[in-house]
């Protein structure tokens, strides 16, 4: 039995998963965001273990048995993160998300001061990312910049809840904009330029070996032998492409939660950071990857769910779709935590364009699906320039479950997606099987087999033709307000 914990941004979600890649139980607990500013997106590090606790419980009550049998744990979560330490692993603050835009002006600081940052981590310098995160604690938080020991990432810190062990592993370091990511190692440079050096960070472990075994206060209070190892597990896109086993170079895979990613497996790393697209080391080992990433993809619906008085996502569609009649006439920005692929904007805001007294909530239903469509229509033509061009691509996320959007993505992208089965499971599958991996030395390409298609989704010719212009409109709409959104922008 192996165990897969993915700490997400809504929620921490936890498997157990059998010697046959079956599930034999899951659960799910919600977390929520603090946003005590504009731009700031927070959460505290003891949510985490606690909902993590709460998840675990929830396992150990559906199947006692095969929980107590369990021989590894595989961590995934949400990437970027900043959880700040003291030298006596004391959590200083509360931990600043991927999604937050707080640091947009350190992260021109941060070019400034090591001119070679996109050669070195491959990437440009976004708010998102964890270093200029820390430029800002020591801008304006000193205090706490001083007391500063450890960072770690969010899943790292539960490893380090779990086993007393500082570590991570080359996906997730890949976004703290510290990692020399074609060496897989910490870069002296990108640190130094952020007044940090190696000692802040945590050891560098390839996602599928192990970095300790349970502590055990905890394993007697989860009722697992203290002998489970803890593998080094992976950034949470990294983590949900092992899942659907996206390994092998070419592969690519489209991620429909929180916020939106398409991830293409490079064997080699493959930098173009000019065009806004990530190359991040895979979570195993001698693969990268080229990643494009909208900030919010399905949590523009639960917004919209939310506004209009929905009682939740599957209400709303279950609504809307019988009527829906894309294309629609209304044009909606999926700006809500401003934007990452191609604009790096922090500043840029959702906008519903085209509203009329006969607007409808299927209207604007429609016009979010379409909307988080011609995003990923942006983040795929950036992967084009920068060498990425995906045949098929695989679905991931809670967002695969509507017909309607798959129909809409695939005739705005123009590609064919692969709907496979437990695709819905996302990043705690991939986590369990790295933690299989790393308890058993089992071969990646063995145990990170590809399931079986449920469906494929083709582009509808008709629909394509029509989003064609409307994203041409689409990206007109971003170019005429974006001095609006704020003196930053771009």
């Amino acid at each position: 039995m192996h165990l897969g914990i993915d700490l997400g941004t809504s929620s921490v979600k936890a498997l157990l998963v059998d010697d046959e890649q079956r599930i034999v139980a899951e659960a799910s607990e919600p977390l929520t965001i603090e946003r005590r500013h504009s731009l700031w997106s927070e959460q505290s590090p003891d949510a985490w273990w606690t909902a993590t606790a709460r998840a675990v419980a929830r396992l150990r009550d559906a199947a006692p048995h095969p929980f107590a049998a369990v021989r590894a744990v595989g961590l995934s979560g949400q990437m970027h993160g900043a959880t700040l330490l003291d030298s006596a692993e004391r959590v200083l603050r509360p931990a600043i998300l991927w999604n937050d835009g707080r640091s947009h002006a350190e992260c021109a600081e941060l070019e400034s001061r090591e001119p070679r940052t996109r050669a070195i981590t491959g990437n440009a310098a976004m708010a998102g990312f964890t270093a200029p995160k820390l430029l800002w604690v020591a801008h304006h938080e000193p205090e706490i910049f001083a007391r500063t020991a450890h960072v770690l990432l969010p899943k790292d810190w539960l490893r380090l809840k779990l086993t007393g062990e500082l570590a991570t592993d080359p996906s997730d370091a890949a976004g703290t904009l510290w990692l020399d990511v074609a060496r897989r190692r910490w870069s002296g440079e990108m640190l130094a330029a952020c007044g940090l050096s190696e000692r802040a960070m945590p050891r560098v472990v390839e996602g599928t070996e192990p970095t300790g075994t349970l502590r055990a206060e905890v394993a007697q209070a989860w009722g697992l032998s203290p002998t489970a190892i803890v593998a080094g597990g992976g950034g949470d896109n990294a983590a949900g492409a092992v899942g659907v086993g996206v390994i092998r170079p070419g592969d690519a895979l489209m991620s429909l939660g929180t916020s939106g990613v398409i991830f293409v497996v490079t064997e080699r790393f493959a930098a173009s950071p000019d065009t806004g697209v990530h190359a991040f080391c895979h979570c195993v080992p001698e693969r990268w990857h080229q990643m494009s990433v909208l900030l919010s993809a399905a949590s523009c619906l639960s917004w919209l769910a939310s506004a209009v008085g929905a009682d939740d996502v599957g209400a709303l569609l279950a609504d809307v779709e019988p009527a829906a009649r894309p294309p629609g006439e209304v044009i909606f920005l999926p700006y809500l935590s401003g934007e990452r692929t191609p604009h790096s904007d922090p500043n840029a805001r959702g906008v519903f364009f085209g509203l009329t007294h006969a607007t409808t909530r299927a209207d604007l239903a429609v016009a979010v699906l379409e909307g988080v469509a011609f995003g990923f229509a942006d983040g795929l033509a950036a992967l084009r320039a920068g060498g990425g061009e995906p045949d098929e691509i695989t679905v991931i996320g809670g967002g695969s479950r509507s017909a309607l959007w798959m129909r809409i993505l695939a005739s705005a992208l123009g590609k064919t997606l692969a709907l496979r089965e437990r695709a819905e499971l996302g990043p705690a599958y991939g986590a369990a099987r790295l933690a299989r991996i790393a308890s058993t030395g089992e071969a990646v390409e063995g145990v990170c087999q590809k399931p079986a298609i449920v469906r494929r989704v083709e582009p509808d010719a008709a629909l394509r033709d029509a989003y064609l212009a409307r994203i041409d409109r689409y990206r007109d709409l971003y170019a005429r307000l974006r001095t609006a959104f704020g003196p930053e922008a771009g």
